[in-house]
């Protein structure tokens, strides 16, 4: 790591321009490849997956994505000539467009006979028109949907209001544009600064997120034309880049402006950064990357484009960290530093930097007060759990997009009209091979419309062959709702066994709820092992790198308390509603099913960041000292700041993406969010010093015969670790070798011959001593 700081450092113009280059192509290259993103839910071998298979393979017309084209008339109704006319020759219109391929008129047929009836409301002031694609919604270029939106719309008229609803319509709705990214980098733009008291410090975290985080961005939107890539994966990798990426830079610009106060030239305090700090943030990022990429083994190809995505974003964010991260340090120069500390350097030369203030003060009394502080930490990640326990897995529909959607008002009125479940239908499906099954499908409509949940059935339609059928129920209750996911349950285990008995009817049920319901559960059902495994890899890491049982066990158990305090949170606002519409999140609803895999992976990753942080510190000092209390102290006093202020940019930019109109990025913010804060300030600074207090040496326990088994992986640079407590470490280049702590010749590592060794051994044994307690 030194190495390559250090050619960094002397080379920082090319490693700039190599960097700029990666954008400027990336970006080029997907402006000009454009994206190819892919919301493809279902799963093979689903009962959903196989309604939808033989809807596609023998009702060709309808194996497409169904959109809907709702008006409303006010005061006349739609039945009314003038508006009959017009929304005749505007279906007419939509039917001779590119990529449609059926659409069904509510003026079609007559009374209760034909394709339309039905699609007037009681009052006869609503009705809807189907309209469907040639390809499913994932596939349906954008440019067709907008053609479909525009003609729609452009039928409005005083009186005549046209909505539009459907996956496919939705593609053409922004995002909100980049204003949550905005306001994120803002916000980590002011709590840089007030740390660093430097404007040139400040912006060199943002810039290289920025960088690593853009190139991230369109090598995403590269991805999605190689594998299945959902449309909300560029957003969750900004949301992780962003965070993680100033946050690690965070920590490297503090070690460098630590380097620079003890006396250290430019080059060799960027070098030291990197090789200490920039180890730390490798590993770091690492677990990430591990957590990550435990998606694959779910093997599913939507989480599997996900995944990778993320991974991507991470590892360039830690690769700009530890390159172009020092090459834009050594452009600064000293004003990595505030005026103030630059005169002060000036005037007094190198001083201890000792941790004084809040950070001392809470250490010493964490070290005083831990079975009372550690039993604080558990209550409150305890009460956050609760609503964990109530979690209801499915799909939020457009019913919860903003107001001014035109996907939103056509589902308010659909709803109003026809009731809910008219936006989110079941499709049942099923060969037939003779009379007797004929015979059955004939009883099937009476059975399905006596059934609890049903409102309406349409008539039994059959293929050109006459050896598939189909129907539709549609529900009482809204796509999200619980009591459509039971419906379904009871046609699945109940009322379609009972009606096709004696024949050779399959019946398969499909839909919106259906197939969201069999993508839940082929999760849930796969969850234990995937959370297994991100477990088991963290905690080897760990291992690895601590040499301890204890410290990779607490790190796991912390990790579940942080994951299950977050979803309990997001349970709360999302699913219960707590302050959803005052945070502009609209109504509650479900929660997606793919939110617990990928907020899991994110998690894992994102609580060892500060573990390997934290801990770190302590274990430099255990090595040095043997002394268990004094290394908990110590850790805790002089990493707490840097993490809480990390934590606080974290918190801000995930925060931020709460205004970015997406329901499901919305719920990824707010979950890292309550993460991210609960990890800092309840878990690494309270419940975390508070257990390693009380359990004293143990920590730091491992088996002989473990020990001599395990690889070894040094956070650290080898040259700065010391073989265990009580030896002692030598500096390179000092005069003599001359015997120092573990500490300081980790802040002293490769310093030339002429550096202030003295110095630095002087303060790093002052920082030890001048700790509270």
């Amino acid at each position: 790591m030194a190495a390559l700081a250090r050619w960094c450092v002397q080379h920082r113009l090319v490693a700039l321009l190599l960097w700029l280059t990666a954008l400027g192509g990336t970006a080029t290259a997907a402006l000009v490849a454009g994206s190819a993103y892919s919301n493809d839910y279902q799963v093979p071998g689903t009962e959903s997956g196989r309604a939808a298979e033989l809807v596609q393979d023998n009702f060709p017309g309808l194996g497409g994505d169904s959109d809907t084209v709702v008006w409303h008339s006010t005061p006349g109704t739609v039945r009314a000539a003038d508006v009959e006319q017009t929304m005749t020759r505007t279906l007419d219109r939509i039917a001779g467009l590119p990529g449609v391929a059926a659409v069904v008129s509510p003026y079609e047929g007559s009374g209760s006979e034909g394709p339309g009836s039905g699609r007037i409301s009681g009052d006869g002031r609503t009705a809807y028109a189907t309209v469907t694609f040639d390809e499913l919604a994932e596939n349906i270029d954008p440019g067709e949907a907008s053609a479909v939106v525009a003609a729609a719309k452009s039928a409005e008229t005083e009186g005549l209001q046209v909505e539009l609803g459907g996956q496919a319509v939705a593609l053409t709705e922004s995002s909100g544009g980049h204003l949550a990214e905005i306001v994120g980098v803002a916000v980590a733009a002011v709590v840089l600064f007030l740390a660093f008291g430097s404007l040139a410090a400040s912006a060199l975290p943002i810039a290289t997120a920025l960088v690593s985080v853009g190139t991230a961005y369109a090598g995403i939107a590269l991805l999605g034309h190689v594998m299945t890539v959902a449309d909300f994966a560029p957003m969750l990798g900004l949301l992780i880049g962003l965070g993680v990426g100033i946050d690690y830079a965070l920590f490297i610009v503090t070690r460098h402006r630590r380097g620079l106060k003890r006396g250290l030239p430019v080059e060799e305090a960027a070098r030291d950064a990197v090789a200490t700090t920039g180890r730390a943030v490798v590993f770091a990022g690492a677990t990430v990357c591990v957590a990550l990429l435990g998606m694959l083994i779910l093997r599913l190809g939507f989480l599997n484009g996900v995944a990778i995505a993320a991974s991507l974003t991470v590892v360039l964010t830690v690769a700009a960290s530890v390159t172009l991260l020092p090459a834009l340090l050594s452009f600064i120069g000293m004003r990595a530093l505030s005026r103030r500390e630059r005169r002060r350097l000036a005037e007094h030369g190198p001083e201890p930097e000792v941790p004084t203030g809040f950070a001392a003060r809470w250490s010493a009394f964490v070290e005083r007060h831990p079975k009372l502080l550690g039993g604080v930490a558990v209550a409150v990640m305890a009460l956050l759990a609760v609503p964990m326990f109530s979690l209801h897995l499915g799909t939020s529909d457009q019913g919860n997009n903003p107001g001014t959607a035109t996907t939103r008002q056509a589902y308010d009125l659909i709803s109003e009209g026809f009731g809910p479940g008219m936006n989110g239908p079941l499709t049942l499906v099923t060969p037939v091979t003779g009379a007797q099954d004929r015979l059955a499908l004939d009883n099937l409509d009476a059975t399905l419309r006596e059934t609890e949940g049903v409102r309406d059935v349409t008539p039994v339609t059959f293929d050109g062959d006459g050896d598939t059928a189909y129907l539709v129920v549609v529900p009482e209750s809204s796509p999200q709702s619980r009591q459509t996911s039971e419906l379904v349950d009871r046609l699945r285990t109940d009322v379609l066994p009972r009606a096709g008995a004696g024949t050779t009817l399959d019946v398969q049920v499909g839909g919106i709820t259906a197939g969201y319901d069999d993508f839940a559960d082929v999760i849930v059902g796969k969850l234990p092992l995937f959370v297994g495994v991100v477990i088991g890899l963290g905690c080897l890491l760990l291992l690895f790198a601590f040499r301890s049982v204890g410290i990779p066990l607490k790190a796991a158990a912390m990790n579940v308390a942080a994951v299950a305090a977050s979803f309990g949170v997001v349970v709360a606002i999302f699913q219960w509603g707590w302050g959803s519409e005052l945070l502009g999140l609209g109504r509650a609803g479900p929660i997606e099913p793919f939110l617990p895999v990928i907020m899991v992976s994110v998690l894992f990753g994102l609580s060892m960041d500060y573990q390997v942080f934290l801990v770190g510190r302590m274990y430099e000092e255990w090595l040095e000292t043997g002394d268990n209390r004094r290394a908990v102290r110590v850790g805790l006093a002089e990493t707490s700041r840097v993490i809480n202020s990390a934590a606080v940019i974290m918190i801000s930019v995930f925060l931020a993406f709460v205004l970015s109109g997406d329901r499901v990025i919305a719920m990824f913010g707010v979950g890292l969010a309550a993460a991210v804060a609960l990890d800092a300030f309840v878990l690494r600074t309270l419940l975390v010093p508070a257990l390693m207090h009380l359990l004293g040496g143990a920590n730091w326990w491992l088996p002989g015969w473990l020990d001599r088994r395990l690889p070894r992986l040094s956070i650290e640079p080898p040259e700065i670790r010391t073989a265990g407590p009580g030896r002692r470490a030598t500096i390179p280049g000092a005069r003599g070798d001359a015997p120092v702590d573990a500490a300081g010749a980790a802040d002293a590592v490769d310093a030339p011959a002429d550096a202030p060794v003295a110095v630095l051994v002087k303060e790093r044994q002052q920082d030890v001593r001048d700790i509270p307690g």
